[in-house]
């Protein structure tokens, strides 16, 4: 199924959102000393590092460079031992659907209890203001069901587990050693701050923008300021810069353009390239 839906994506969805600003993808490269990233043509999955672990987060596409890609961060596919995934869809975890190379076949899959229900064919996924039903998604690696609120340990790592049903029913943000919170498809940003995800690709947007309302308030009244990592939209240090727009969507049919400086086309990936990979560490938005 990934490599179906790899490519619907590469063709009609590059044509259905080019020109609207809406997938702005960091290229590959690091954005510390601990967090690396790829890029997927509008997508993004991450690496984080911390002595001689390397926990990835999401699982892209089913994409044919990510090898590649890895190799210029000086990341070996074969030693990753964990992945989080914070959601089901292809552009997270297409790497480790049964029909792809195998490249993580040995890893474990950490995944919230119920997105699962998604895998195991209770729950099927539904896009497009709920008018396109997606194929079940196949995977064979030994999971991890999480649940919210649940802490868990790799090698000294510390991941809890936040629950932000709206985009999918299970989705999952993790924030690792109370510094970085992935947040897959649950933030938007846009120039002027974080937008709840894109509308069309919600199963629920009213949940969604409660979720995230609620993410505000739990990182909040712990006095947390992460940095914000999202699965399309870069990241940011800025909590304010973060939650900006919380209560409103992203909607990918609004002709007016959400921010002019980005890329007319995200499925170009002409600018990302070994050399940019190595040159210094990826800027973030609203600083």
């Amino acid at each position: 199924m990934s490599k179906k839906a790899t490519e619907f994506q590469r063709k009609a969805m590059s044509r259905m959102y080019q020109g609207k600003e809406i997938f702005k993808p960091l290229n590959t490269g690091w954005i510390d000393e601990n967090v690396a990233c790829v890029r997927e043509w509008v997508a993004n999955i991450f690496f984080y590092c911390k002595g001689d672990t390397t926990i990835m987060i999401d699982a892209g596409y089913n994409y044919d460079r990510l090898a590649e890609k890895m190799s210029w961060l000086g990341i070996d596919p074969h030693s990753i031992r964990h992945i989080l995934i914070t959601h089901q869809d292809t552009d997270h975890v297409g790497a480790v659907e049964a029909d792809s190379p195998g490249l993580f076949r040995n890893a474990k899959l950490y995944i919230s209890e119920i997105e699962n229900r998604y895998l195991t064919g209770e729950a099927r996924r539904k896009v497009i203001y709920h008018l396109y039903k997606l194929p079940q998604v196949t995977i064979n690696n030994e999971k991890v069901l999480l649940h919210d609120g649940e802490v868990i340990d790799i090698d000294g790592i510390r991941i809890e587990c936040f629950l932000v049903p709206g985009h999918t029913w299970g989705h999952l943000v993790y924030l690792i050693d109370d510094k970085y919170l992935f947040t897959g498809d649950t933030l938007w940003f846009g120039a002027d701050g974080g937008y709840s995800f894109i509308s069309s690709l919600a199963e629920d947007n009213k949940l969604a923008v409660q979720s995230l309302a609620e993410l505000e308030r739990k990182l909040r009244a712990r006095g947390l300021h992460p940095y914000f990592i999202t699965g399309h939209t870069g990241w940011t240090d800025n909590m304010d810069f973060a939650f900006a727009h919380k209560n409103e969507l992203c909607s990918p049919f609004k002709k007016r353009a959400h921010d002019p400086n980005a890329l007319y086309d995200a499925y170009d990936e002409s600018d990302d390239t070994e050399e940019n990979a190595k040159s210094g560490y990826l800027k973030g938005v609203g600083r």
